[in-house]
């Protein structure tokens, strides 16, 4: 038998037989199964945790930041939490600040390789898997956030390719990358945009890129404007759908993000063209 399930036999029969006895029947320490009763009341804990924090936000409008919100518990309920806990309490309950902040740069991981900006803010293309952008955003559910990575045509504003996941990791970028090609009969060169996430910049994209032979092109540092289509596509999904809705899990995010993106590509009619993107990208067949 292993010892956590012991340690739940003791639990369940701790009224009934003495804790030291049961422990020493099954040969088991009392330190390892107080542990097991300490990990076992995590998640009551975070969701009391949860309770205040929500309390919080209502009463702030939910502007506040997990500083502040680390200080209110402090000064009106008299707890004291690690800055760390509380926002990991805010992200695992979709609990963060509502106020969207001005995006700074910021260096997640080593930069290996860095790329000209090619593109150069010209967001036209003549023929269809000329010119892609890519980019990763995230979605705020009840149960943490949803990372999203996607891969846009600029010939028709399409979205090629789309990725989710927990983690805005190197391989979820390469995930969207090879779901691209896979789908898409790539023939002439092709340049693929992206800002200077630290995914964009890691060996495994340049090998990737390489292997298939894309041409990538990085915006500027700090920039966004240079990759201010993939920016506007996040922008949409997030007014048009996202925003309109309060998710409370990851699988109804996936679910949105599912249904959004099939009616933006064969169904939403851009002014420009008065055709849907899949509608112009037939006509280039």
């Amino acid at each position: 038998m292993r010892p956590k399930v012991k340690y739940e036999v003791i639990h369940c029969r701790r009224e009934k037989y003495p804790v030291s006895t049961m422990c020493e029947f099954f040969k088991v320490s009392r330190s390892g199964y107080y542990d097991y009763v300490k990990r076992k009341d995590i998640p009551e804990h975070d969701a009391k945790l949860a309770a205040l924090v929500a309390e919080c936000q209502r009463l702030c409008g939910s502007t506040y930041g997990y500083r502040r919100v680390q200080i209110w518990l402090k000064r009106k309920k008299f707890l004291h939490f690690n800055p760390k806990t509380v926002l990991r309490i805010m992200n695992k309950y979709g609990l963060l600040s509502e106020i969207r902040r001005s995006r700074k740069y910021r260096q997640m991981g080593q930069q290996v390789h860095k790329y000209e900006n090619l593109l150069n803010r010209d967001f036209s293309a003549d023929r269809p898997n000329a010119k892609w952008v890519t980019d990763i955003s995230y979605i705020h559910t009840g149960q943490g956030v949803l990372y999203l990575s996607m891969i846009r045509d600029l010939y028709d504003n399409s979205i090629v390719a789309y990725k989710t996941g927990t983690e805005q990791t190197v391989n979820l970028v390469l995930k969207t990358i090879q779901a691209a090609l896979k789908k898409e009969m790539v023939t002439g060169e092709l340049c693929l945009h992206s800002d200077q996430g630290f995914q964009y910049t890691s060996q495994a994209y340049f090998n990737l890129t390489k292997d298939y032979g894309i041409t990538p092109s990085m915006s500027r540092r700090g920039n966004c404007y240079d990759n201010a289509l993939a920016e506007n596509f996040f922008s949409i999904l997030k007014a048009e759908c996202i925003y309109r809705y309060k998710i409370a899990t990851l699988s109804e995010a996936r679910q949105l993000i599912d249904e959004y993106i099939d009616f933006y590509n064969n169904e939403r009619i851009q002014t420009k063209t008065s055709l849907t993107p899949l509608e112009k990208r037939r006509q280039a067949a």
